[in-house]
């Protein structure tokens, strides 16, 4: 199992999107190797929200249906005040709310890999599904 993020989901959707190729690549590989992929609510709404702003009403409304073929960790209220508390104590970077609930939901599944373009689950230990070579 492998954790999908918006950056992903995003470039998956744009066809103008400079990693729209590596995204489409990435997740015919994984599909090949046969693994399945997580995500959670909040990239959900993220993404959507995202798609439907940027590329139309459609495409927010396509990845809403496929990604009922996913995994999706609804994100409790327990996980909600955790992710928020450790939100709130961060005192630089760029972290949304909705990264730090990604990485409590992988390190709750024990995952190591994502599927996406942010630096900063890297910079959480997290490492980035590559093509085996």
């Amino acid at each position: 199992m492998i954790f999908a993020d918006t950056s992903w989901f995003y470039a998956l959707a744009d066809r103008d999107d400079i990693n729209h190729r590596e995204a489409v690549r990435l997740m015919d590989q994984a599909l090949t190797q046969g693994e399945t992929f997580l995500t959670h609510n909040y990239i959900l709404v993220e993404t959507s929200a995202l798609l439907h702003r940027r590329l139309g009403l459609p495409a927010a409304k396509r990845f809403l249906a496929d990604a009922e073929a996913m995994t999706i960790h609804w994100v409790t209220k327990d996980e909600h005040r955790q992710a928020a508390d450790q939100f709130r104590r961060r005192t630089t970077g760029r972290l949304s709310l909705v990264d730090v609930v990604s990485f409590l939901v992988m390190r709750h599944y024990g995952l190591g890999i994502y599927l996406g373009f942010d630096e900063d689950f890297n910079q959480e230990g997290f490492r980035c599904y590559v093509l085996p070579t």
